[in-house]
């Protein structure tokens, strides 16, 4: 009994330690978050930031000149921009995005969601409109030299299951066969 308690509590311990090392105290990780001291949806993204972990310091000055001064294209900006160990956030980005790719710690700028898109975090509310988190890889770059980095398609899961209803349990045409999607068939 004795032996078997001590197994546990040092399992306990281990697993402890290990998962303390695999999980970033986002606690500790702090954005600066330039903003115009009367925008609405900046302050709704900042609290997302922090539902998130994130500790936020706010500069209500606006961020024309800091997106300009960290080489973030005004083809990708938008209402507040943050930095945040090194990189540089424009718009209203999702925080597990800027968690991913905190982690990845890619070779880039950064991130941007550019303009304000209906129902990103900040923007809430009943209109949802599709959206990209693009990877900005270098200062300067525009739009069309940004990657895709997430996509976000409130519309996308409600085709995908409308065409997946409505398509044959087996392929109906050699395209079938060959792996086109379902929505192409529909598109024929």
């Amino acid at each position: 009994m004795k032996k078997h308690l001590c197994n546990l509590i040092t399992g306990f311990f281990i697993t402890s330690g290990m998962l303390s090392l695999s999980v970033p105290a986002l606690a500790t990780t702090t954005i600066e978050v330039y903003k115009s001291p009367t925008c609405g949806c900046c302050s709704k993204w900042v609290d997302h930031m922090r539902d998130h972990g994130f500790t936020v310091i706010t500069k209500d000055v606006g961020n024309k000149e800091i997106r300009k001064k960290v080489g973030m294209s005004e083809t990708l900006g938008s209402c507040h921009t943050a930095l945040v160990n090194g990189y540089v956030m424009e718009g209203h980005i999702p925080a597990p995005d800027i968690i991913r790719f905190l982690k990845e710690k890619p070779d880039a700028l950064g991130l941007a969601v550019p303009d304000m898109p209906h129902g990103s975090p900040g923007m809430e509310g009943r209109r949802v409109d599709p959206y990209n988190v693009l990877k900005v890889n270098a200062p300067g770059d525009t739009r069309r030299d940004a990657e895709i980095y997430q996509r976000y398609d409130p519309y996308a899961n409600k085709a995908a299951n409308k065409a997946a209803s409505t398509a044959p349990a087996t392929p109906a045409s050699k395209n079938d066969a060959e792996g086109f999607s379902s929505i192409m068939r529909l598109k024929n």
